[in-house]
């Protein structure tokens, strides 16, 4: 978490450039009535809650619905694809410390095996490669349990669903002479099959008497939607899953560093319009199939662009005050947190949001020559390096986004905003 999110009744010009002002406030982004205060990771978590804490001590006056408020802001603000997108997102988002945190025992695991083969017959290292595997090994049901709560449903019942699609027990079952292939589809395939059974447990509620719903609701629902995932579902879901595999390794392989030079140059703009959110899934899909996916190295050059063309305004810059925002967050950028410079530096002067695009753009084209994987997501920057198939490659790809990022934002310039 980077960011300290208030709802407000009223908002104004002179409060946003307040926030901005304040120490330590990395940057300001509004989203309809939403403020986000930008404070960098680990600070935004220790502020967030001395501000609950604060809400929870005073005395507050009551001016309407709070709840009722709330979902009007969100219908005001949303549009179907920015709903879905959340959605997608809210799934894979309580993952992610575990994404990390298994990705970097593999790569650190990985790392230190290159150095020395020998390892790989301790106890120890094989312990940790399997812990570095953990997170994946159960991925299929983490998902179907919060895409089950996320659709509206009981989140148990998609965890079941989700064991039901990935049993070995199904490699024994065969229908037309075709046997089911447990796993199929991974991810999108518990999605789809998730949003159906909540939509089903939904109906059934309705349907069903008070007095059996409490047996018969979650039997039907896992007896219905169980047959629809493995004879109709999961076999659309694996398609789906299938198509994106071809899709990803067909473009990076025959487009190469055009395809790369590309989605690094475009990617910060859909960030922005918030369409990354839909990539989780797609990276999720791609490391349970090939155990690596190719598209984070490529977009994280992005962030690198970023971290080059702050540095350039740093240097351009006669404004004290945006200069110690750089220094504040520039750490955080190079290591993979992009909003501080996003919001607080780069898009607000605009030019050097350009500078930035053109310079991971380069770095991608790189990356997407070499064909450079990652074995987790979750991470970017500097620590993402660890977890892919060529470090070498992707460092040079880093550094190749920071010097043009600097060089395109130098030559391009920015009006420097006054004191």
């Amino acid at each position: 978490m980077t960011r300290l999110r208030l709802r407000l009744i009223e908002k104004n010009d002179y409060m946003i450039e307040a926030l901005r002002k304040i120490d330590g406030v990395l940057g300001v982004n509004e989203d309809g009535d939403e403020v986000q205060v930008i404070l960098g990771a680990g600070r935004a978590t220790t502020v967030t809650n001395a501000v609950n804490k604060i809400l929870e001590e005073t005395n507050t006056v009551k001016v309407g619905d709070g709840k009722a408020l709330h979902e009007k802001i969100r219908a005001k603000n949303a549009t179907p694809i920015k709903l879905f997108f959340k959605k997608i997102s809210s799934i894979f988002t309580p993952l992610i410390p575990g994404f990390i945190a298994c990705g970097l025992i593999t790569g650190i695991v990985s790392c230190m095996v290159k150095i020395s083969p020998a390892l790989a017959d301790e106890k120890g290292i094989q312990l940790a490669m399997v812990a570095g595997n953990a997170v994946f090994w159960g991925m299929n049901l983490f998902v179907g349990i919060n895409a089950s709560k996320i659709f509206g449903g009981t989140p148990i019942i998609g965890g079941v669903l989700a064991a039901l699609m990935t049993h070995p027990g199904l490699a024994n079952i065969s229908i037309f002479n075709t046997p089911f292939v447990p796993g199929r589809g991974g991810v999108i395939s518990v999605i789809i099959v998730a949003a159906f059974a909540a939509w089903l447990e939904e109906k059934l509620h309705k349907i069903i008497p008070e007095m059996f719903d409490l047996f018969l609701t979650p039997l039907v629902t896992v007896l219905i939607a169980g047959a629809a995932a493995v004879l109709v579902l999961q076999p659309v879901g694996g398609a789906v899953s299938d198509a994106i595999g071809a899709a990803a390794t067909t473009a990076i392989q025959s487009g190469g560093a055009f395809v790369g030079f590309i989605l690094a140059g475009v990617w910060l703009p859909l960030v922005m319009l918030g369409i990354h959110q839909a990539m989780t899934p797609i990276h999720v899909d791609l490391i349970s199939q090939f155990g690596v996916t190719i598209l984070l190295p490529i977009l994280a050059m992005a962030g690198a662009g970023q971290v080059g063309a702050s540095i350039a305004v740093y240097f351009k810059t006669k404004n004290k005050f945006l200069k110690k925002t750089i220094a504040s967050a520039l750490p955080v950028g190079m290591m993979g947190v992009g909003e501080p410079l996003i919001y607080g530096v780069t898009f607000p002067l605009f030019k050097p949001f350009i500078g930035a695009c053109i310079g991971g753009a380069f770095g991608g084209a790189i990356i997407a020559t070499f064909t450079v994987g990652a074995a987790t997501l979750g991470i970017s920057g500097l620590p993402l390096a660890a977890t892919t198939n060529n470090i070498p490659v992707y460092l040079v790809g880093l550094v190749t986004s920071y010097v043009v990022g600097f060089i395109a934002t130098w030559l391009i310039g920015f009006d420097d905003p006054a004191e």
